[in-house]
């Protein structure tokens, strides 16, 4: 066969790719075995080496799973195909065309290979999907824009995606690699499969299975593993991961980075597919990912501004706008409470004395110290710091006696740190009104202070 003469018409850069193969649908060495002028001057620009016909692929393009997938698919099975995708490695993008040729060989097959690599996306080609994959991109985009509750509509998203994909299981983990924890934000699973939930399997030691998958990935976009090859790939590069997902019963995976500004926020995979349309999940996930991670961070960025709103930088407890807001819902009754519940305020003995004496930053230490005895005592309620040194508590379910107890073994746990706090609490029974009980909480708490500085009037503020 004449490649030269094939390649001679592409204006574009082309190459003639060669796949070995072997039985049970399995593919030896991919083979670059022509190249037309604007390819081989290419591979002298990019990698500063001269193209040489029959070389192996890797030698010139860097090793990438789902790319010699594609020359198979294109080759051996005699599908033409299109993708767009990142290089993430490189911070490029590729436009790439794989058509098949006859092949006189018996047991190699032939595709030709065109392609254009931009330093930027280009939204059309992004767009160039099939009509199938359009739709569903679009209907994602949709439900994702549509709806108050992103956890909601995301778990309607990842629902299709699995269905779609014709999956036992599609899930969405955030990895918070500060922290060192994984979460599941969203799953959906194949009611007539056998898979267990994702928490099943999250456990102090997945996290460092999560951070194998950026080197299993490598330079491609995602890992696709469909078959017997693959898998034996997996098991090759990545060995405590392919345990993990042979013990949990799974056969084959898509697994895609959730990124966000270079910032990767999780993966989103599904498990158990239908292989017979792996092209098409690759691109519907490919595009939904880009969709899903943006209203992941958009979602993160609002929570990390709410708990911002209702936190106390300083001690780490809620603050005072958290303490009116759930007052005003309980009075409302839109929060959710047990009666009878308490309210306790606290007042810390001496504070001023320690500013003025030993700093504002040793004070600071002297409040920190507070909240965290206040949060280790009343470890099953709320905790506010309500202004200055003085802290609110709301103690659901807590009757008289449970609460005498609290403040038994709160008093306790100050004689230990040196830590002087005035008390005052009260109980609210159903139909009671929150509001008196804060006021006579209050009075009680101010009353218990009184008495501290006359039995020990050294300690005030001179």
């Amino acid at each position: 066969m004449n490649f030269d003469r094939l390649l001679s018409g592409y204006k574009a850069k082309a190459c003639i790719m060669s796949v070995d193969i072997l039985p049970d649908d399995r593919y030896g060495n991919i083979r670059i075995v022509a190249g037309n002028k604007l390819h081989c001057d290419d591979m002298m620009a990019t990698m500063h080496k001269e193209f040489i016909p029959g070389s192996p692929y890797d030698e010139y393009f860097p090793q990438n799973k789902n790319f010699e997938d594609f020359c198979y698919r294109s080759a051996v099975l005699g599908q033409p195909l299109h993708t767009y995708v990142s290089l993430p490695y490189m911070n490029l993008w590729l436009n790439m065309f794989l058509l098949p040729l006859e092949s006189d060989k018996e047991n190699t097959g032939y595709c030709l290979y065109s392609y254009e690599v931009t330093p930027k996306a280009d939204t059309e080609q992004r767009a160039s999907l099939s009509a199938d994959t359009s739709a569903a991109v679009l209907e994602t985009c949709i439900k994702l824009r549509g709806s108050n509750n992103i956890k909601d509509s995301i778990g309607e998203v990842i629902n299709d995606i699995r269905e779609i994909c014709e999956s036992d299981h599609c899930c969405i983990l955030l990895v918070d690699r500060d922290s060192r924890k994984c979460t599941t934000f969203s799953e959906s699973i194949n009611p007539e499969s056998n898979v267990a939930p994702m928490d099943t399997y999250i456990d102090d030691g997945f996290f460092d299975i999560t951070q194998t998958w950026d080197d299993t990935i490598g330079g491609s976009t995602c890992v696709i593993v469909k078959n017997r090859q693959d898998r034996e790939w997996l098991e090759s590069v990545n060995p405590v991961w392919f345990k993990s997902l042979t013990d949990a019963g799974v056969y084959n995976i898509v697994l895609f980075p959730l990124v966000y500004n270079d910032k990767t926020l999780g993966y989103m995979w599904s498990l158990n597919f239908n292989e017979e349309n792996t092209v098409k999940i690759k691109e519907t996930l490919e595009l939904t990912t880009f969709f899903i991670a943006s209203e992941i961070a958009n979602y993160q960025l609002l929570q990390k501004l709410e708990t911002l709103s209702t936190m106390d930088m300083l001690t780490g407890v809620k603050n005072r706008n958290a303490m009116n807001n759930v007052v005003s819902d309980i009075i409302s009754g839109k929060a959710d409470i047990t009666y009878p519940y308490s309210v306790i305020f606290t007042d810390l003995n001496g504070l001023k004395r320690v500013n003025d004496e030993s700093g504002h930053s040793e004070g600071d230490n002297f409040l920190k110290t507070t909240a965290h005895l206040l949060s280790g005592v009343f470890f099953d309620s709320e905790v506010y710091r309500a202004g200055g040194d003085e802290f609110m508590i709301l103690a659901s379910d807590m009757d008289a006696e449970k609460l005498e107890a609290r403040i038994q073994r709160l008093e306790a746990q100050c004689d230990k740190e040196n830590v002087s706090l005035s008390v005052g609490a009260c109980v609210v029974n159903k139909g009671e009104d929150i509001r008196t009980a804060m006021r006579l909480a209050d009075e009680k708490m101010y009353s218990d202070k009184k008495a501290y500085y006359e039995d020990h009037p050294e300690k005030k503020s001179r």
